[in-house]
């Protein structure tokens, strides 16, 4: 299975992050990047970032609203 995997950069030097889980669940991340290259830093985001609230993570990720956020 191909897991979803989306960042957006909040600004220069902050990248959030959402992946989807193996059983139709999600969750996304937040965290802090040099702002050299979003395409490579998002996997530290992912990796490190603090989880974002569901609320918050649905704000900025419509598109994985409809599967479950993992807490």
């Amino acid at each position: 299975m191909t897991r979803k995997i989306r960042w957006i950069a909040l600004d220069t030097e902050v990248i959030a992050v959402a992946v989807e889980g193996s059983v139709k669940d999600w969750a996304a991340y937040i965290g802090a990047v040099k702002g050299n290259n979003h395409d490579e830093e998002w996997l530290g985001v992912y990796e490190n970032g603090s989880k974002l609230p569901q609320k918050v993570a649905e704000a900025l990720f419509l598109d994985f609203a409809h599967l479950i956020y993992r807490e």
